[in-house]
Protein backbone atom coordinates (compact mmCIF):
# COMPACT_ATOMS: atom_id res chain seq x y z
CA UNK A 1 0.00 0.00 0.00
CA UNK A 2 3.29 2.04 0.82
CA UNK A 3 4.17 1.85 -2.96
CA UNK A 4 0.66 2.51 -4.50
CA UNK A 5 0.09 6.32 -2.79
CA UNK A 6 4.38 7.00 -3.56
CA UNK A 7 3.12 5.82 -7.53
CA UNK A 8 -0.06 7.88 -6.42
CA UNK A 9 2.48 11.17 -5.27
CA UNK A 10 5.17 11.06 -8.28
CA UNK A 11 2.34 11.44 -10.62
CA UNK A 12 1.00 13.76 -8.92
CA UNK A 13 3.80 15.94 -9.09
CA UNK A 14 4.88 14.82 -12.49
CA UNK A 15 1.09 16.32 -13.51
CA UNK A 16 1.60 19.60 -11.07
CA UNK A 17 5.35 20.48 -12.71
CA UNK A 18 5.73 19.12 -16.42
CA UNK A 19 1.98 18.42 -17.49
CA UNK A 20 0.89 21.27 -16.23
CA UNK A 21 2.50 23.29 -19.46
CA UNK A 22 0.75 21.31 -21.92
CA UNK A 23 -1.06 23.27 -24.74
CA UNK A 24 -4.06 22.03 -26.56
CA UNK A 25 -3.86 19.86 -29.20
CA UNK A 26 -5.13 22.51 -31.75
CA UNK A 27 -2.54 24.76 -30.61
CA UNK A 28 0.42 22.23 -31.15
CA UNK A 29 -0.50 20.81 -34.51
CA UNK A 30 -1.84 24.18 -36.03
CA UNK A 31 -0.44 23.58 -39.44
CA UNK A 32 -1.44 27.54 -40.38
CA UNK A 33 1.13 28.39 -38.71
CA UNK A 34 3.70 26.37 -40.12
CA UNK A 35 6.25 28.21 -42.51
CA UNK A 36 9.85 27.82 -43.95
CA UNK A 37 12.60 30.12 -41.78
CA UNK A 38 13.81 32.87 -43.77
CA UNK A 39 16.90 32.06 -41.88
CA UNK A 40 19.11 30.88 -39.75
CA UNK A 41 18.79 33.50 -37.15
CA UNK A 42 14.94 33.27 -37.29
CA UNK A 43 15.26 29.46 -36.72
CA UNK A 44 17.18 29.73 -34.02
CA UNK A 45 14.62 32.23 -32.41
CA UNK A 46 11.72 29.78 -32.87
CA UNK A 47 13.58 26.82 -31.87
CA UNK A 48 14.17 28.71 -28.37
CA UNK A 49 10.85 30.23 -28.20
CA UNK A 50 8.78 26.70 -28.84
CA UNK A 51 11.11 24.47 -27.00
CA UNK A 52 9.93 26.51 -23.55
CA UNK A 53 6.32 27.12 -24.86
CA UNK A 54 5.77 23.16 -25.93
CA UNK A 55 7.86 21.79 -23.11
CA UNK A 56 5.29 19.79 -21.80
CA UNK A 57 4.01 18.47 -25.14
CA UNK A 58 7.50 17.65 -26.19
CA UNK A 59 7.83 15.48 -23.11
CA UNK A 60 4.57 13.61 -23.87
CA UNK A 61 6.24 13.25 -26.92
CA UNK A 62 9.52 11.65 -26.06
CA UNK A 63 7.48 9.09 -23.63
CA UNK A 64 5.43 8.22 -26.73
CA UNK A 65 8.50 7.35 -28.61
CA UNK A 66 10.21 5.56 -26.19
CA UNK A 67 7.12 3.39 -25.57
CA UNK A 68 7.26 2.99 -29.18
CA UNK A 69 11.29 1.75 -28.93
CA UNK A 70 10.23 -0.52 -26.24
CA UNK A 71 7.19 -2.76 -27.96
CA UNK A 72 9.44 -3.00 -31.00
CA UNK A 73 12.47 -4.49 -29.11
CA UNK A 74 10.96 -6.74 -27.94
CA UNK A 75 14.28 -8.64 -26.72
CA UNK A 76 14.88 -5.16 -24.50
CA UNK A 77 11.47 -5.65 -23.00
CA UNK A 78 12.02 -8.95 -22.24
CA UNK A 79 15.72 -8.55 -20.82
CA UNK A 80 13.92 -5.42 -18.77
CA UNK A 81 11.42 -7.74 -17.88
CA UNK A 82 13.16 -10.29 -16.74
CA UNK A 83 15.63 -8.45 -14.31
CA UNK A 84 13.35 -6.48 -12.78
CA UNK A 85 10.90 -9.69 -12.38
CA UNK A 86 13.62 -11.63 -11.08
CA UNK A 87 15.24 -8.99 -8.84
CA UNK A 88 11.12 -8.24 -7.17
CA UNK A 89 10.98 -11.97 -7.23
CA UNK A 90 13.62 -12.79 -4.95
CA UNK A 91 13.32 -9.98 -2.79
CA UNK A 92 10.24 -11.13 -2.14
CA UNK A 93 10.60 -14.87 -1.96
CA UNK A 94 13.89 -15.76 -0.85
CA UNK A 95 14.88 -13.05 1.82
CA UNK A 96 16.55 -15.94 3.83
CA UNK A 97 18.83 -18.21 2.78
CA UNK A 98 16.42 -21.45 1.81
CA UNK A 99 18.16 -25.56 2.15
CA UNK A 100 17.90 -27.25 -1.22
CA UNK A 101 19.04 -30.57 -1.41
CA UNK A 102 23.32 -30.47 0.25
CA UNK A 103 23.21 -26.47 -1.08
CA UNK A 104 22.47 -23.41 0.81
CA UNK A 105 21.03 -20.94 -1.87
CA UNK A 106 21.34 -17.39 -0.19
CA UNK A 107 20.10 -13.88 -2.13
CA UNK A 108 23.82 -13.21 -3.64
CA UNK A 109 23.96 -16.60 -5.21
CA UNK A 110 20.34 -15.95 -6.33
CA UNK A 111 21.38 -12.65 -7.75
CA UNK A 112 24.48 -13.93 -9.22
CA UNK A 113 22.50 -15.92 -11.46
CA UNK A 114 20.23 -13.47 -12.46
CA UNK A 115 23.03 -11.22 -13.09
CA UNK A 116 24.73 -14.38 -15.43
CA UNK A 117 21.60 -14.93 -17.35
CA UNK A 118 20.31 -10.85 -17.59
CA UNK A 119 23.61 -8.98 -18.19
CA UNK A 120 23.96 -11.10 -21.77
CA UNK A 121 20.89 -11.14 -22.40
CA UNK A 122 20.41 -7.61 -22.44
CA UNK A 123 23.83 -6.96 -23.60
CA UNK A 124 21.91 -8.91 -26.86
CA UNK A 125 19.43 -6.73 -26.82
CA UNK A 126 21.16 -3.71 -27.67
CA UNK A 127 19.64 -1.00 -25.04
CA UNK A 128 22.13 1.48 -26.49
CA UNK A 129 21.12 1.58 -29.69
CA UNK A 130 17.37 1.92 -28.79
CA UNK A 131 18.65 5.03 -26.51
CA UNK A 132 20.51 6.12 -29.61
CA UNK A 133 16.87 5.92 -31.40
CA UNK A 134 15.03 7.49 -29.12
CA UNK A 135 17.34 10.46 -28.69
CA UNK A 136 17.67 11.47 -32.57
CA UNK A 137 14.32 10.59 -33.16
CA UNK A 138 12.93 13.05 -30.60
CA UNK A 139 15.64 15.97 -31.26
CA UNK A 140 14.93 15.42 -34.77
CA UNK A 141 10.61 15.88 -34.27
CA UNK A 142 10.95 18.42 -31.81
CA UNK A 143 14.12 20.36 -33.75
CA UNK A 144 11.50 19.95 -36.85
CA UNK A 145 8.48 21.40 -35.35
CA UNK A 146 9.87 23.91 -33.39
CA UNK A 147 11.32 25.22 -36.49
CA UNK A 148 9.05 24.94 -38.78
CA UNK A 149 6.17 26.52 -36.55
CA UNK A 150 5.94 30.40 -36.18
CA UNK A 151 5.23 31.81 -32.92
CA UNK A 152 2.15 33.66 -32.15
CA UNK A 153 2.03 37.02 -31.48
CA UNK A 154 2.28 36.14 -27.59
CA UNK A 155 5.72 35.49 -28.97
CA UNK A 156 6.83 39.23 -29.10
CA UNK A 157 6.18 40.20 -26.15
CA UNK A 158 7.32 37.21 -23.81
CA UNK A 159 10.62 38.90 -23.06
CA UNK A 160 9.17 41.97 -22.03
CA UNK A 161 8.87 42.08 -18.27
CA UNK A 162 5.43 44.06 -16.06
CA UNK A 163 6.67 46.94 -14.57
CA UNK A 164 6.99 47.10 -10.94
Amino acid sequence: MEHLSKVTSALKNLRETRLSHLRPASEFFNHHQLSRPTDLNQATSRISYNTRYFAGNYSILIAILSIYALLTNLWLLLAIAFLFGGFTAINRFAPEPTQVGNYLVTQKGLYTGLFVIGIPLLWFAAPMSTLFWIVGASAFCILFHACLLDPGVESEYSTVQDPV
